[in-house]
């Protein structure tokens, strides 16, 4: 059917970055984006039209193709378009970086909110924008470091201390359980244990597996710093996707204290089998990096 016998097609368009759309309906590509210009007051030469969905260019060929009502995005010279996944960049983009006015209005919002589900909503937003990722030491970054000691200069050098403090408990829970262990086998046990805690002291305590700026093959999280779930020891993932970064903030910090840490089948060496199986003699019940339910 010819053009000029069907009836025009219907979109709804907006300039790149605004909210504010309005309807045009043209029966060609070329008549859409003359109109949306002239709406818009912008110059014909160098513009076009995306799919806001997936920044498909409108085309001749895929005019008519395209579902009616279909959001479009006109873009200019130079202007690029990648589909919604942009506004979501450019959404988040806002929150790299601490901003004291959002933090300010967010904390006065979340002092006087009641309702429950409004009062989680502002705290999660506030501990988003409060995040300090790249940050590192106590001048970069001073309330991560409120409560702890003056020692602690740096957030690698704490979180390796706090890596080193939870392998050493591990051990000494183990040791302890040199009771509960039938007498005929307790020397052999207490052997086991000497034997790795001798190598856990050669290795620092594996302290480095907290520490993000540690070799990929020594730490359990990203050169970021964000540590994945890998849920129950009888499971092979985590199927709720739980991930946290204990250098972003505070609160994540104190957070990630809470998940437990018994050992990563993954990159275990030879002493980290031994402690395993002396932990499960012991009694332990988790064997992986699991987010506390």
């Amino acid at each position: 059917m010819s053009a000029v016998l069907r009836k025009p097609k219907t979109f709804k368009l907006r300039s790149l970055h605004s909210e504010k759309k309005f309807g045009v309906a043209g029966r060609s590509c070329e008549e859409v984006l003359r109109k949306g210009c002239q709406r818009l007051q912008l110059p014909v030469p160098g513009s076009r039209l995306c799919l806001y969905e997936d920044g498909t260019e409108l085309t001749g060929d895929y005019f008519w193709s395209a579902p009616d009502n279909s959001e479009l995005v006109l873009l200019t010279a130079g202007q690029t378009w990648q589909g919604f996944v942009s506004d979501i960049s450019r959404f988040l983009s806002v929150f790299q970086e601490p901003h004291a006015g959002v933090i300010q209005a967010a904390r006065q919002l979340l002092w006087d909110e009641r309702a429950p589900l409004r009062q989680k909503l502002l705290a999660d937003l506030l501990g988003t924008v409060s995040e300090n990722i790249a940050a590192e030491t106590r001048a970069e970054d001073p309330p991560w470091f409120e409560g702890l000691e003056s020692r602690f200069r740096s957030k690698s050098g704490y979180l390796r201390y706090s890596c080193e403090s939870r392998i050493r408990s591990y051990l000494r829970e183990v040791t302890s359980g040199a009771s509960l262990v039938g007498a005929e086998a307790r020397e052999e046990y207490l052997r086991l244990v000497g034997s790795m805690q001798q190598k856990l002291q050669a290795a620092q305590y594996n302290s480095s597996y907290f520490d993000r700026g540690a070799k990929a093959g020594r730490r359990l999280c990203t050169p970021e710093g964000w540590f994945s779930c890998q849920g129950p020891f009888d499971v092979d993932d985590c199927t709720s996707r739980h991930s946290i970064n204990p250098y972003s903030n505070r609160e994540s910090r104190v957070l990630f204290s809470t998940w437990n840490l018994d050992h990563v089948s993954q990159i275990l060496m030879a002493q980290q089998k031994m402690l395993l199986l002396l932990l499960l003699l012991s009694r332990f019940s988790h064997a992986r990096l699991c987010a506390t339910p």
